[in-house]
């Protein structure tokens, strides 16, 4: 009996992933060269001390990463956090955690497509806006529709791209330095600065830079399209992630000591202004086009193909349409997931082009709060049902995750959390009507 069968379901994905492509998956997800795009607005909460911002975040989301690990050997399905959190906690609970992460997921890859249209019109602005829009999410869609094999490969050669742009900036920034420029050398400062250090600033610092990390547990989402056994995905999520802090945290050392004695345009373009004192305008011009590419495609791709994973595991399951659950008959992909999400996306891009804020203020809520229902998951599923005496990965490191995760809520923008809270609400009026007044059944057998 194969790992889906045990559950009761049957074999529908096609497994064809090593643990290379899940690690690959994850770091696309993750963008190795996101701190490009914040670094500025790190840099000023942090005063200048941004490597430790991410090595602390690094840190903070290793809890949750484990977390994950945890119950993807318990639960080797489809559905990430809804799985997780329905089989380890209650079905209720699994409802809701995948209702949380949809908000995330869903519109993950319209604000990333919004991203990239405001970059690229600004280069060439005979285009507009919603045209590089459809483009991004035609190839998309196209993608994603051949099936999880094909998007593997696409996504071997995008990350191959992200890693060249960062390694130039590397050498010729650690070359800069040599040179005189900035600092003149690399320096502990920018892990440690005794004159401008306060725990205060810090966590603050760490509150942004721990969203960067994000992605992750969208791995997960491939464990019945997964070759490589029970450990597969737990040792690609932990992998996927230690690899990424390092990139970010050596990356942004050297970005802060090329950047001593720079005063920014704007938070926004500080990054760039950094790469052209190491390489020049066109060095600078080559980390924006990495910039629009690994949102406006490889990220946005990678999150269009997990959460149209999150709705076929729902719709599987009774808790959204079926018809979300349907198959491609040949490249055994969600294909009606696939449809809706770039339908989605394409819609939310054009209406929130002028809104980009509002978007990026909610596009988190949804992913943080899925992942406060998975650290109880765990804890109970080991430590009640299983009766562990792991304390350390099943109760002590769920804690910890948990206290990070609560906190970064807690420091999230008010306007977010009033929007999280009225798609919550909006949760809440879905599930009563499916239940109470479609009378369908939902229980997980577990």
């Amino acid at each position: 009996m194969s790992s889906v069968e045990q559950f009761g379901y049957r074999e529908q994905l096609h497994r064809s992933l090593s643990t290379r492509d899940l690690i690959v998956y994850g770091m696309i997800f993750m963008v190795p060269i996101a701190p490009f795009a914040v670094f500025g607005f790190v840099w000023d909460t942090a005063r200048g001390m941004v490597p430790l911002a991410y090595l602390v975040g690094l840190i903070g989301m290793l809890f949750t990463a484990m977390s994950y690990a945890a119950m993807s050997r318990a639960f080797p399905l489809a559905g990430s956090v809804y799985t997780y959190a329905g089989r380890g906690l209650h079905e209720v609970a699994g409802f809701f955690a995948g209702w949380l992460i949809l908000l995330d997921y869903i519109l993950v890859p319209a604000l990333l497509y919004v991203f990239s249209a405001v970059a690229l019109a600004g280069l060439m602005p005979a285009v507009p806006e919603w045209a590089w829009l459809l483009v991004f999410v035609i190839f998309n869609l196209f993608v994603n529709l051949r099936g999880i094999h094909f998007t593997a490969q696409v996504n071997w050669y995008l990350l191959l791209l992200e890693l060249a742009t960062l390694a130039l900036f590397v050498i010729l920034g650690l070359l800069a330095l040599h040179r005189g420029l900035g600092a003149g050398a690399l320096t502990l400062k920018p892990v440690f600065d005794p004159a401008v250090f306060s725990p205060a600033t810090v966590v603050g610092a760490t509150s942004i830079a721990v969203l960067s990390f994000l992605g992750f547990d969208g791995i997960s989402t491939l464990a019945e399209e997964s070759k490589g056994g029970l450990n597969s995905v737990a040792r690609a999520t932990i992998f996927s992630l230690i690899l990424v802090g390092v990139l970010f945290i050596a990356q942004t050392w050297i970005a802060t000591d090329l950047a001593h004695g720079m005063k920014f345009d704007s938070p926004a373009t500080a990054f760039y202004e950094i790469a052209e004192r190491a390489g020049g305008s066109g060095l600078r011009l080559l980390t924006i086009l990495a910039v629009v590419v690994s949102n406006g495609i490889a990220n946005a791709m990678v999150a269009q193909a997990a959460v149209s994973r999150i709705l076929f595991a729902m719709a599987r399951d009774g808790k959204l349409p079926s018809v979300l659950a349907r198959i491609h008959p040949r490249y055994k992909s969600p294909y009606i997931s696939a449809l809706l999400v770039s339908g989605i996306s394409l819609i939310v891009g054009i209406a929130f082009a002028e809104r980009l804020d509002a978007l990026t203020s909610i596009v988190n809520f949804g992913a943080l709060c899925s992942f406060l229902l998975l650290h109880v998951a765990v804890v109970n599923y080991f430590m009640r049902r299983q009766a562990s005496r792991n304390w350390l990965r099943h109760l002590l490191c769920p804690a910890l995750g948990f206290i990070v995760i609560a906190f970064v809520l807690f420091e999230m923008d008010r306007a977010a959390k009033i929007m999280g809270a009225c798609w919550i609400l909006l949760g809440v009026i879905y599930y009563l009507i499916l239940t109470l007044v479609l009378k369908r059944k939902t229980t997980l057998e577990i």
